[in-house]
């Protein structure tokens, strides 16, 4: 088949699978502490693949075959910790195109097998800071294509429209009683989806605000602090999706308005909380965008302020069964959250009184 003509049908396929696809929902949650100021979640774990990262591994494909990167006899490689990793096995699995995931060791066994489901292969590391060099490693003795998220994740996506995930935001918050909201909150992994928020609400002249909240062992809290892009923290973050050990090249730190820096223990804490809320199981990364929320929430009440709020639910908690919502596990890994579950409760539930210990760290 003449090239052009496999590229051709390759991109029919997958805006086909696009075409299948409904919109993610976005879910009120009322608190009771936060009268006048509304929280919604877009669940983003209702996409065929289950997480946010089916969006840009779509975008992700589709930027490298128009760029003439992958062609019909392309061995797919990403590295990915899972979610990434999950989607792009399925987009690869419709293009008939063997995929390979670099990931950490500790990736959820949950994930790795998905990942398989679709037909991909696994290349584990002890070593999270390995995952680039070894997926590029891989490209290059198999002639494959790297994906290479953590770089191109800010610019595969169209962040003026086409229905990415800010767009649909807005769209679904019209009739809502605050349809133009205070904040949009999200986490960073590669920084994808907080650039295409940051760029579409300048680029549509909104005055929305965007936060970032980054867990433990993350250095994108003090890069967009000081601007220094060789900060390493030496190990990798334990909420898995977000945090990085190094500054990724897709973040892109002047689009965003303010940061939350959570800790691990708050992060899980709250996802057992909007397990009773929500009535669905979140994962982890959803947890600490919460905690952010809170943040925000609070410095809103205490200003006066009403309006609205909007939180990523990156996925779904099914894919950390054996993890985060294991107490076993937990307790092996030193997180006894007896006393940040009923912190995030009270600072739910409790109007005044309540001392939240995470602080919201703003640009000048």
């Amino acid at each position: 088949m003449n090239p052009r003509t496999w590229v051709a049908q390759a991109i029919r396929i997958i805006e086909a699978d696009y075409n299948r696809s409904a919109d993610t929902h976005l879910f009120p949650l009322q608190l009771p502490a936060f009268p006048g100021i509304d929280l919604y979640f877009k669940d983003e774990s209702s996409h065929p693949t289950g997480s946010l990262k089916h969006r840009l591994a779509r975008s992700l494909f589709l930027f490298g075959l128009c760029n003439g990167w992958i062609h019909s006899r392309s061995t797919i490689i990403e590295a990915s910790s899972g979610s990434t990793a999950v989607s792009e096995a399925y987009f690869a699995r419709m293009l008939n195109l063997p995929f390979i995931a670099v990931a950490p060791r500790s990736t959820s066994p949950e994930k790795i097998a998905l990942i398989e489901f679709y037909g991909g292969r696994c290349h584990l590391v002890d070593d999270a800071a390995q995952i680039v060099p070894t997926s590029r490693r891989l490209a290059q003795e198999c002639g494959g294509h790297f994906m290479d998220q953590f770089t191109y994740a800010e610019r595969a996506t169209d962040w003026r429209a086409n229905n990415n995930i800010a767009q649909s935001i807005f769209s679904q918050m019209a009739q809502e009683p605050h349809p133009l909201p205070h904040w949009i909150v999200c986490g960073a992994g590669t920084g994808g989806t907080s650039a295409t928020l940051g760029r579409y609400v300048r680029y549509q002249r909104y005055s929305t605000e965007i936060c970032v909240a980054d867990p433990d062992f993350s250095v994108f809290f003090d890069y967009w602090q000081s601007g220094d892009a060789n900060l390493c923290s030496g190990r990798g973050s334990r909420i898995e999706g977000i945090g990085r050990p190094g500054v990724e090249a897709s973040f892109m730190r002047d689009v965003i308005d303010a940061m939350v820096k959570v800790p691990d223990h708050l992060s899980l804490a709250a996802l057992l909380y909007l397990e009773q809320a929500l009535g669905r199981k979140c994962g982890g990364s959803t947890g600490t965008i919460f905690c952010a929320m809170l943040s925000l929430a609070a410095q809103m009440r205490a200003r006066g302020e009403s309006g609205s709020l909007v939180g990523i639910l990156c996925d779904g908690g099914e894919r950390y069964l054996h993890s985060y919502y294991n107490p076993e596990w937990r307790a092996a890994q030193g997180f006894d959250i007896d006393a940040e579950c009923a912190l995030v409760r009270d600072m739910a539930s409790i109007s005044h009184g309540v001392q939240w210990p995470l602080q919201v760290a703003q640009k000048i």
